[in-house]
């Protein structure tokens, strides 16, 4: 199956970046949102990204202006019937997924793969609201897109094995690399990896052991990250780092270690998201 257009459900930090390395790939793509304002914002994002390029002489005007020309903002569904492929990036919300899914089943071709840019969510789950089970995968990038080089394929419990071999493919033209996640488990390689770094980062924390300016330096400089866990829970947005957790206290047994912490659960409800509210674990201008 040959793919030449693309779909991108959702303009924002995750879905526009997906678009951008989708057109700088040579794909046209088709980039859909809810309200006007959402996609011209990602528009506009993605235009900014590309003018940096251009001033540090990794791209040219021309180029950039190719780019730009391959992706077209949307606030319709049916502007997407004509796509080779789907990457959904919305919230992380069963319930919105689900129904993204259910109308993209329906106004797709059959053949077309329904790809979910999930970084926690049950693929074989979202893939019930299918007549296409097998045409459904992961296909989780990490932020910020256009720089990040993995992008994890998690296998639902029906997902064939053509699927994951054109999904890692389409990945790769992407400039990506990629890991087969084989089994549909909570949090699939990475965010298992990712979460109990927060939370101990989050006790030490909480119980006085360190702050958290000295908690992500150590990480820097101990560990060579070149993010300390505040600075990335930040960078990510502690809502979604919130969800995930949630959604693995509910999903695995309801173990204890997936509590919410308190502080977390402040920060989210004082709507310190992270960057992208100028406020979080940290204040930012």
């Amino acid at each position: 199956m040959e793919i030449k257009k693309i779909g991108v459900l959702g303009a924002g930090l995750m879905g526009r970046g997906i678009a951008q390395v989708a057109a700088q790939a040579g794909f046209e793509v088709i980039m859909r949102d809810i309200e006007d304002r959402f996609v011209e914002a990602g528009l506009s994002a993605i235009d900014s990204f590309l003018t940096v390029s251009v001033e540090k002489k990794k791209m040219t005007e021309e180029q950039k202006k190719e780019v730009m020309g391959r992706i077209k903002g949307t606030t319709k569904m049916e502007d997407l019937k004509d796509v080779d492929f789907v990457i959904e990036a919305v919230s992380e919300n069963m319930a919105l997924k689900k129904e993204v899914f259910s109308t993209l089943d329906k106004i797709t071709r059959g053949e077309v793969i329904l790809a979910t840019n999930t970084s926690s969510l049950s693929i074989t789950d979202i893939a019930t609201a299918t007549k296409r089970p097998d045409k459904v995968v992961g296909m989780h990038f990490f932020n910020p897109v256009p720089l990040m080089k993995l992008v994890e394929i998690i296998r639902g419990y029906h997902t064939s094995d053509e699927t994951v071999a054109i999904t890692a493919d389409l990945s790769k033209k992407f400039g990506k690399e990629t890991v087969e996640v084989r089994k549909d488990v909570p949090g699939f390689l990475v965010n298992r990896l990712l979460i109990p770094h927060f939370l101990e980062a989050i006790s030490l924390y909480e119980k006085g052991i360190g702050s958290k300016e000295d908690i992500d330096k150590a990480a820097k400089l101990g560990l060579n990250y070149p993010m300390g866990p505040f600075e990335l829970m930040d960078l990510l947005g502690n809502d979604t780092t919130y969800a995930i957790i949630e959604y693995f206290f509910n999903n695995l047994d309801k173990e204890l270690k997936w509590s919410i912490p308190y502080s977390l659960r402040s920060l989210v409800q004082a709507g310190r998201y992270g960057r992208k509210t100028k406020a979080g674990w940290y204040d930012y201008k």
